[in-house]
């Protein structure tokens, strides 16, 4: 079975349509999360915390959130959503009877949830740009991290939804999985200074903190040769996913 983008695109194309007539009531509350957080935290708490990591609080702040925005743009697209396309609403049964194959609706599910970590990292950009958060010039490529947030967490997502058998799993997935990568993935301080050096090799598995470093390193137009490591953790392990998930969604849906 081989991958046809045209049939990929029919697929984001459809859910694209569906979203025309839903934004205003899905894209809003999940763009304005990240920023109350951006606005109690870092003014609230930074009028406690003057500094963190050499920069004011709401300014550390940032980089951080516009990821979280990213990563739950594609998590909750690439989860309850395609879970009840797949078993509830019976989409997929649908779709297969046309020329699209099941590795089609697999990428062009992923492509949508990154569409969607897009509008929402990419909104909290905007945001931060006009909270005045963004050196500039240099800070524009911090832009470039949405997508790579974006796929990263798209292609989590779908892999473990075409695992799971019931829809009350997810909330083992967003309470005990994303919720701990929230808290201490280095959004809200820098695991560097305050995890001890034994923890630190097992904090590099948390996908969120990749994206996040890179954004810190973005925001500020000071890069690292670490960066090069944590674009290639996001490329492999999306890849790996993906290539697992390819052979789980045939499965799940020719069942």
């Amino acid at each position: 079975m081989s991958l046809s983008l045209p049939h990929a695109l029919t697929v984001w194309r459809r859910n694209a349509s569906l979203y025309q007539r839903t934004w205003k009531t899905t894209l809003l509350p999940n763009f304005f999360e990240p920023v109350f957080f951006l606005t109690a935290i870092g003014i609230g708490v930074g009028a406690y915390i003057t500094e963190m990591a050499g920069v004011p609080y709401i300014e550390y702040l940032a980089p951080g959130l516009m990821c979280v925005s990213a990563m739950n743009g594609a998590s909750f697209e690439v989860t309850f959503n395609v879970f009840i396309r797949m078993v509830y609403e019976k989409t997929y049964d649908g779709v297969l009877t046309t020329p699209v194959n099941t590795d089609d609706i697999l990428v062009g599910e992923v492509l949508w949830g990154l569409t969607r970590s897009c509008l929402y990292g990419g909104g909290f950009y905007v945001v931060a740009i006009l909270f005045g958060l963004v050196t500039l010039p240099v800070g524009l490529l911090a832009i470039f991290i949405v997508p790579l947030a974006g796929l990263l967490f798209a292609s989590i997502g779908i892999a473990f939804t075409l695992k799971m058998p019931t829809i009350d799993l997810f909330s083992f997935y967003f309470t005990l999985f994303l919720t701990p990568m929230f808290l201490f993935a280095g959004v809200f301080f820098p695991i560097e200074e305050r995890f001890p050096d034994w923890l630190l090799p097992l904090a590099e598995i948390l996908p969120l903190l990749h994206p996040v470093r890179l954004s810190h390193m973005a925001f500020s137009g000071e890069w690292a040769w670490i960066a090069f490591w944590d674009v290639g953790y996001i490329l492999v392990i999306s890849a790996a996913l993906l290539t697992w998930a390819k052979h789980s969604v045939r499965k799940r849906l020719m069942n």
